[in-house]
């Protein structure tokens, strides 16, 4: 969501570094969940009653939304009126895994300091508040590739979504086209490929569903160790 009248307001750094922190606390705190399970475990969370309608439980959260839901819901929207991807820069944990997983791709905003005209456009724009007026590689777990740095560069070929060996205006240069269609055809893989290995499918039946689905509700399905 954009800022307040297409503005990002940052807050200070003092603030903002330790709120951005939070997202890789959460995150470390799911992966110690899950690595403290085993995968006997996994499965049977999974096939347990609370496994099979955990996802009806979070849409019924937003059906039958109550008090405390609905104030935590309006302070994030009123703070992403004012700081642009309030809930991805600061809280959310899946987020902080795509951030740190691009750390690690070939493909990211590259800068060339001979055509750019130090205009601190980009910089002005990037909802993370990176420097990248200053940086030749933008190599950060806060980059989300959103290229709206990209998009408000008055200097042609100053700044590009590029693979390594990148020189301004030849073949190295991405398209975000290109990537949106490299993106898809690996989403498109791992689908194929699970519905043809017979892993797409889940292995709970439909009555089971048609059975605790409609019971959702009830305090009758706590969490499996509980």
């Amino acid at each position: 969501m954009t800022g307040h009248f297409r503005r990002n307001v940052h807050p200070p750094r003092w603030l903002d570094l330790p709120l951005r922190g939070l997202k890789y606390l959460l995150l470390g705190v799911f992966l110690w969940a899950i690595s403290s399970m085993s995968a006997v475990a996994i499965e049977q969370f999974m096939r347990s009653p609370y496994g099979i309608i955990a996802e009806v439980k979070m849409l019924n959260f937003f059906r039958h939304i109550g008090e405390t839901g609905f104030i935590v819901l309006g302070v994030l929207l009123v703070a992403s009126v004012f700081v642009q991807n309030f809930w991805c820069r600061y809280l959310c944990p899946y987020g902080a895994l795509l951030g740190l997983a691009a750390l690690f791709s070939p493909i990211r905003i590259r800068r060339s300091p001979s055509a750019c005209i130090d205009c601190r456009k980009c910089a002005r724009a990037c909802p993370s508040a990176l420097a990248i007026d200053q940086l030749v590689s933008i190599k950060s777990a806060e980059c989300t590739a959103c290229l709206e740095c990209v998009a408000v560069c008055p200097a042609e070929g100053a700044l590009q979504l590029a693979a390594p060996g990148w020189v301004p205006k030849e073949a190295a240069r991405v398209s975000s086209g290109a990537l949106a269609a490299g993106i898809a055809a690996v989403l498109l893989g791992i689908i194929g490929a699970a519905k043809l290995s017979g892993h797409w499918d889940s292995p709970i039946p439909r009555s089971a569903y048609v059975e605790i689905v409609p019971r959702a509700d009830q305090a009758s399905h706590p969490m499996p160790g509980n």
